[in-house]
């Protein structure tokens, strides 16, 4: 009794391989930009603030949440090639619409906020791309192919900040194509090398991907048309019921571990350049080769999850991966007694615009013997007297740093991978676009909030409060772990068709 012919199970793993390869793009479209998105707004925008930042960030978040639900829907009913091409060309069109954002003489700062939050709706197609690893893989597939597709997403992430540390080379000025109204420097030749990608993705979504199903045991689904190109409708009514409240319980979790990533990211490059009075090109450049080294940890992480959890089950895993991110951000508390240096520059040239007495510890007029270092640079570095604990808080150690990007590095991808093999393992074999969707809208809402939330605590309150809240989260979520744990069970595992 032939489960799949040889021909079929090539095409299959042809077309998960293109997933894998969307993915990738996805996560590149994110991550070419993070480490870069501060200093090239301040050079566009002088009136853009680090809370805008924040929404700036959490724009291309708003984005994918809005899209990923109408994307898996889409995917449900429709061949999934339509809402992958279609939302590959957002993309495309919105890197390229990043790369002008200089052109305009105003606003520039919401030119980059609409930019940035169309490629999030084009990463909607996320969704997409698990339904469809998740329909195609039996079982026994799901645990590596999961983890290939958090693996690649890892890889984009690696990439992505290796691409434009690369570009940093060319220099905030770089080459002006007048024609064009273009300017190719450190900040737009990555979203132009992005959207270079897209298009080849396309290409090769028309000339490779087919559309395939299986059920949990590797047996092919008769598809709707005859070409392959149908639908995953005829099963709809697949016996036995979701475990809704082991679904709930994974959305959580997964904004839970995206928030907490999200944060980290976010606040990589402003925390950097508070406490080790690094410039804006040395903070891109820094936090782009400390990010990828993260990432080839990350990659190799997936790779050993793949055998590990055949051995101690995903929910083991997943329940030691918040245990890791826990102590990542516990390390980041500031402990020491040096305070960060503060903007000697802007108190002395009396730059920076006052704020109220009751809002410092000491308003800046009041220290008239603080001097000009003699080895300034004309920009500005170190902690903005602006942020009022930056004149009683520790700094934070490069040590530290360094040390709670390791523990996150390998916490998160663990926590990343399990958490999506799990939730589709509990779906079944019902369609689940939508389920992705909305799983990959809580992961978006978490990117909204997670760079808010930072923007926010971090320069009004600090590191110590923006770091401790994390850590109150993530323990919140260990506890709702404990308490769901023995639902997150595979649903053919649950109605008894298989053994777990």
């Amino acid at each position: 009794d032939v489960v799949e012919t040889q021909e079929h199970y090539k095409s299959r793993w042809r077309s998960i391989w293109i997933m894998y390869l969307t993915m990738f793009l996805s996560s590149v479209g994110f991550s070419i930009v993070i480490m870069s998105v501060w200093p090239y707004l301040q050079k566009i925008d002088p009136t853009a603030d680090a809370s805008f930042l924040g929404w700036i960030i959490a724009s291309y978040s708003i984005g994918q949440m809005v899209a990923s639900p109408l994307f898996g829907l889409w995917s449900n009913y429709r061949p999934r090639r339509e809402p992958l091409v279609i939302s590959t060309a957002i993309s495309v069109a919105a890197n390229c619409l990043y790369a002008y954002v200089h052109v305009p003489h105003s606003h520039n700062k919401y030119y980059m906020l609409t930019a940035r939050a169309l490629v999030g709706f084009g990463a909607g197609n996320v969704a997409v791309v698990r339904s469809y690893i998740a329909g195609a893989t039996s079982l026994t597939e799901r645990t590596s192919a999961m983890a290939n597709t958090s693996a690649c997403q890892a890889v984009g992430f690696i990439l992505g900040p290796v691409f434009q540390t690369c570009f940093t080379l060319i220099g905030e000025e770089g080459v002006t194509w007048k024609f064009l109204c273009l300017q190719l420097n450190m900040y737009t030749t990555p979203v132009l090398f992005g959207a270079l990608l897209g298009v080849i993705n396309i290409i090769l979504i028309f000339a490779i991907f087919r559309e395939h199903r299986v059920d949990d045991t590797g047996r092919q689904y008769k598809s709707i048309n005859s070409d392959g190109e149908g639908s995953d409708v005829l099963d709809q009514n697949a016996e036995g019921s979701i475990d809704h409240v082991a679904v709930v319980a994974l959305n959580i979790l997964f904004f839970v571990i995206l928030f907490v990533f999200a944060v980290f990211e976010t606040i990589a490059t402003p925390l950097t350049m508070d406490m080790y009075s690094w410039t804006r090109k040395e903070a891109v450049f820094y936090n782009g080769i400390i990010l990828s080294v993260i990432g080839i940890e990350s990659v190799i992480v997936f790779m050993v999850v793949k055998t590990l959890s055949k051995k101690t089950g995903e929910r083991a895993i997943l329940h030691a991966g918040l245990l890791i991110v826990l102590v990542g951000f516990f390390i980041l508390l500031p402990w020491g007694k040096k305070l960060p240096n503060i903007q000697w520059q802007e108190i002395k040239n009396n730059s920076i615009p006052r704020t109220a007495p009751s809002e410092m510890l000491a308003p800046f007029w009041s220290l008239p013997e603080l001097q000009l270092p003699s080895n300034h640079t004309a920009e500005p570095v170190g902690c903005p007297v602006t942020q009022s604990w930056c004149l009683n808080t520790p700094m934070i150690y490069l040590a530290q740093y360094i040390s709670s990007d390791v523990l996150i590095g390998l916490g998160y991808p663990v926590c990343n991978v399990m958490s999506y093999t799990l939730y589709s393992k509990v779906l079944g074999p019902k369609p689940q676009g939508v389920y992705m969707g909305w799983l990959t809208a809580s992961g978006s809402g978490a990117r909204i909030l997670g760079p808010v939330f930072v923007s926010q605590i971090y320069t009004h309150l600090g590191p110590r409060w923006a770091f401790s809240l994390i850590c109150g989260v993530v323990v919140v979520s260990l506890l709702l772990l404990e308490i769901v744990y023995k639902r997150l069970i595979a649903f053919s595992v649950r109605y008894g068709r298989m053994q777990e």
